[in-house]
C-alpha cells in the first residue's frame, strides 16, 4: 500500500499480536478466577496453589504478606498453624470463600453479617451461608449451621453441642477441613472406584466429569473419602465412608425465584452415608429394613422415597394445590437423590425440572443444608410453626425476624408481591408437606 514501510507493516504486525496476546491474557484470567461461573479454577478438584492457602514465613517479596486488620497476624516471618494463611484451618478458607459483601460462585459467607445489623446473608448456594449463624445471639445462632471456628472472621464453636449428634466431632475445633479434604487427595478413578492416590486428577468431580483412560476426577466438593482425618483435632477415627457421586450446574449462587432460575444438584449415591461419618447413629441406613430404626426418618441409599410419596412430590404445588406434573415438580427446598452411580444418567437429571421416581432417595440434604440455613437446625425452611405464610400469603415474622430476611432465607422466594413468585400459597404450611401432602 502507498506510504507503507516495511518497517509501519512489521510494527503493524506486532500491535496485532499483542492484542491477540491481551485478549489470551484476559480470558485465562476470567476463567481462573471463576469470573465465568464455575468455582473449579483454582483446586482443579485436587490440590491447588500451595501460596494460595499456605505462608512460609508471613513474607512475601521481602515485606510482610498480611498486616491489614482484622487478620490474625501482622509480623513478618511468623506464620499460622501448618503455615496456614489463617490462626485455623477454616480462616485459610475463608480468606477467598468469604471475603466481601457480594454474591460470588464460591463465596460460602457474607461479611459485615452482625446480630441486628442490616447487611443480610446473600450467599445461595445450595449448601448455604454460614453467617445465618451470626444472624442472632451464638445460644440461636449455633443452631444453624455447622459452626466452624474462625476468630478472624468472627465464627465461634458451637454454644450447645460438645461433639457432633450421633458422633464424636469435637465442636471446638469444627472447621472447614472437617469435612473438605485440603488437598483434595481423594478421587474417583477411571475404574469407578475411590482412591487417595494412583491416577492423576485432571479436572473437577463437582460438575459432570468422567474418569477415563487412566485419569482420575476430583471428589465431590473436594469432600474427604475414606482414610481421611482432618489434622484440627477433629473426629478420634478417620472417615469410614467415601464422598456421594452428585453433579451440580457451575452457576448455582443465584436466587430461586421460579423455575427458571431453579438450582439443581442432582445427588447420586452416598449422600448420607458420607454424612455418617459424623452423624453415624442419626441413621443407621442398614437399620431400616429390618424395622429397627424407631422414630428416626429414613435416610440414605436404602430409603426410596416408594410410590405414594413420588406421587405426592409430582403434583404438590403448594398448599391446596395438587396439579403438579411430574416432569416440572422439582423444588430445590426438597431435594431428593438416587442409589446412581453413573454420572452420565446424573448429568442429564440434573438440568430437568423432573420430580422423583417411586426408586428415588431421602438423604439428609433433603431436608438440611450442608453449610448452614436462615432457620434452626439447618433444615432449608421453616419448621418453628404451622404456617409459613399468612392468610394474605405473606410471610408470617416471627420472632422479630423481617420479610426481607425470611424472603433471603428462602433464596429470593418472596411474599405475595414479589415478581415471579408462585411457590407458596395463603397460608402455606411447611414443606414437609411436598413429600407428605397433609395439608
Amino acid at each position: 500500500m502507498p506510504g507503507k514501510t516495511e518497517n509501519s507493516k512489521n510494527k503493524k504486525g506486532v500491535y496485532n499480536v499483542k492484542i491477540k496476546m491481551t485478549i489470551m491474557l484476559v480470558a485465562i484470567a476470567l476463567v481462573t478466577f471463576g469470573l465465568f461461573g464455575t468455582s473449579q479454577a483454582f483446586h482443579e478438584g485436587g490440590v491447588a496453589r500451595c501460596e494460595g492457602c499456605h505462608t512460609m514465613h508471613n513474607s512475601l517479596n521481602g515485606t510482610t504478606f498480611n498486616t491489614a486488620a482484622p487478620k490474625w497476624i501482622g509480623t513478618q516471618f511468623q506464620s499460622g498453624a501448618y503455615l496456614l494463611q489463617g490462626e485455623t484451618p477454616s480462616t485459610a478458607c475463608l480468606n477467598c470463600h468469604g471475603a466481601g459483601s457480594t454474591t460470588s460462585s464460591y463465596h460460602v459467607s457474607t461479611e459485615a453479617v452482625v446480630p441486628g445489623g442490616a447487611q443480610l446473608p446473600m450467599q445461595y448456594t445450595p449448601g448455604g451461608d454460614f453467617s445465618w449463624i451470626k444472624m442472632t445471639n451464638n445460644s440461636i445462632g449455633s443452631k444453624r449451621g455447622h459452626n466452624i471456628t474462625s476468630t478472624t472472621f468472627a465464627y465461634d464453636k458451637d454454644s450447645r453441642l460438645t461433639v457432633s449428634p450421633g458422633g464424636d466431632y469435637p465442636a471446638l475445633t469444627m472447621g472447614c477441613t472437617g469435612c473438605h479434604n485440603p488437598h483434595g487427595q481423594t478421587r474417583m478413578l477411571s475404574t469407578g472406584s475411590f482412591a487417595n492416590t494412583g491416577e492423576p486428577i485432571v479436572e473437577s468431580g463437582s460438575y459432570g466429569g468422567e474418569a477415563t483412560n487412566g485419569q482420575a476426577v476430583g471428589a465431590y466438593r473436594l469432600l474427604g473419602g475414606a482414610g481421611y482425618k482432618s489434622k484440627d483435632g477433629g473426629a478420634s477415627t478417620a472417615f469410614v465412608n467415601n464422598p456421594p457421586i452428585a453433579v451440580a450446574p457451575s452457576s448455582y449462587n443465584r436466587a430461586e425465584v421460579s423455575d427458571g432460575a431453579m438450582v439443581r444438584v442432582a445427588y447420586g449415591a452416598g449422600m448420607s452415608e458420607w454424612c455418617a461419618n459424623c452423624h453415624a447413629s442419626i441413621h443407621l441406613t442398614s437399620a431400616y429394613t429390618s424395622g429397627t430404626v424407631g422414630l428416626k426418618h429414613p435416610a440414605g441409599n436404602n430409603a426410596a422415597v416408594g410410590a405414594t410419596i413420588a406421587t405426592n412430590y409430582q403434583t404438590y404445588v403448594s398448599s391446596g394445590n395438587m396439579t403438579g406434573s411430574a416432569g416440572t415438580s422439582y423444588n430445590s427446598l426438597v431435594p431428593f437423590a438416587e442409589n446412581e452411580t453413573d454420572v452420565a444418567v446424573l448429568m442429564a437429571q440434573q438440568v430437568t425440572t423432573a420430580g422423583p421416581s417411586a426408586s428415588s432417595t431421602v438423604s439428609c440434604l433433603s431436608c438440611h443444608r450442608a453449610h448452614a440455613s436462615g432457620f434452626d437446625s439447618m433444615v432449608r425452611y421453616d419448621l418453628s410453626g404451622e404456617l409459613i405464610t399468612d392468610a394474605a400469603g405473606v410471610f408470617e415474622p416471627k420472632s422479630g425476624r423481617t420479610v426481607a430476611e425470611l424472603t433471603a432465607a428462602y433464596y429470593g422466594r418472596g411474599d405475595s408481591s414479589s415478581t415471579g413468585n408462585t411457590k407458596f400459597a395463603p397460608a402455606q404450611r411447611i414443606m414437609c408437606n411436598k413429600c407428605h401432602a397433609k395439608d
